[in-house]
């Protein structure tokens, strides 16, 4: 009987999962192209350019880009528009649908791509439909459960605000006690959710690898992810910081390029789509990464040598781990 023998070392880093993956996808750069460009690419363009357009449409005879970002708090803004309402709702339906498509096809890819298999546009094109509505059901799930992490920070604010009243404090919203008081639960909120994204990161994988939905695949990766939620962390941080940075250079050049030469002048174009062009990187190495994370997990979970050894019968495999830059080397001699 074939025994499987599986040795790693536990020192896994950061920038040994943005290595993988980056190799994963140059090995198949051609099938991740064609991917990005029909997901992500107008994905990317599309946060770039969806506040100049909300604005163009909704005022088409004045083009005035620094509202669109930055709304005075101290103007007077009349009641919204059909047009108003309806541009923004439909710009998010734009945004998740394109979001779960790239996510399901791209990480069906990177998966199959990590074992070595032949990765084929027909084949990730066609995972969507079994991925499609498990996604849309778990990241339902997680709003859910976000929103709910929210209101209970929101109700303690409020509990804690009347019981001072019922106890005869007389407090003013603009105090610097209440003030700081409510910074503090902001930046608590925002841990909660941050460690919340930390134990999820690896949801969608989930979804589309295991065929989990709902509630069970954030119950999966947050169970997944013990002992490698630095990495996770890291990987969070990362990506968040570097695309929203990015998108918000964009803007900024956007609106400069606009405003020197008009919405579709020569300037404007190339900092457009030379701003999509790296947003849209940074979105498929981040699909990627997750799901080597979610290896390296499974590696350091110990549930991967079954796993490897059907997958290799008869053969003696070393998975694409660098041994130089990644010190997690997952290897099987069956």
């Amino acid at each position: 009987m074939a025994a499987a023998e599986i040795t790693y070392s536990r020192e896994l880093s950061f920038w040994g999962v943005l290595s993988v993956s980056k190799r994963i996808i140059n090995a198949h750069s051609r099938h991740f192209l064609a991917l990005s460009v029909v997901f992500l690419l107008p994905l990317s363009f599309s946060l770039i350019i969806y506040p100049t357009l909300e604005n163009t449409l909704a005022q088409p005879n004045s083009f005035i880009p620094q509202q669109s970002l930055f709304l005075s708090l101290s103007a007077t803004y009349p009641e919204p528009t059909k047009t108003q309402i309806i541009i923004p709702l439909l710009y998010c339906f734009f945004f998740l649908l394109l979001s779960v498509l790239a996510v399901a096809s791209i990480t069906y890819s990177t998966f199959h791509g990590f074992y070595g298999r032949p990765v084929k546009i027909v084949s990730s094109v066609k995972s969507i439909f079994y991925s499609f509505f498990p996604l849309l059901c778990t990241l339902f799930v997680a709003q859910i459960i976000m929103s709910l992490i929210i209101l209970f920070y929101a109700l303690l604010v409020a509990l804690v605000y009347k019981s001072l009243l019922l106890l005869g404090f007389e407090i003013s919203l603009d105090s610097k006690y209440f003030v700081g008081f409510m910074i503090f639960v902001a930046v608590v909120t925002m841990l909660s959710l941050v460690a919340v994204q930390v134990n999820w990161a690896l949801a969608n994988v989930i979804v589309v690898v295991e065929s989990k939905w709902g509630y069970e695949p954030l119950r999966r990766s947050a169970s997944l992810v013990r002992g490698m939620k630095g990495v996770s962390l890291s990987m969070l941080l990362f990506y968040g910081i570097a695309i929203w940075f990015l998108v918000w250079a964009c803007w900024t050049s956007v609106i400069n390029g606009s405003e020197a030469g008009g919405l579709w002048s020569f300037a404007f174009v190339v900092q457009t789509v030379v701003g999509s062009g790296f947003v849209t990187l940074l979105m498929l190495q981040n699909v990627a990464a997750n799901v080597v994370l979610y290896m390296y997990c499974k590696a350091f979970q110990g549930e991967l040598a079954s796993e490897i050894a059907e997958e290799f019968a008869r053969d003696y495999v070393s998975l694409p781990f660098d041994c130089e830059k990644v010190p997690h080397v997952v290897s099987v001699q069956v």
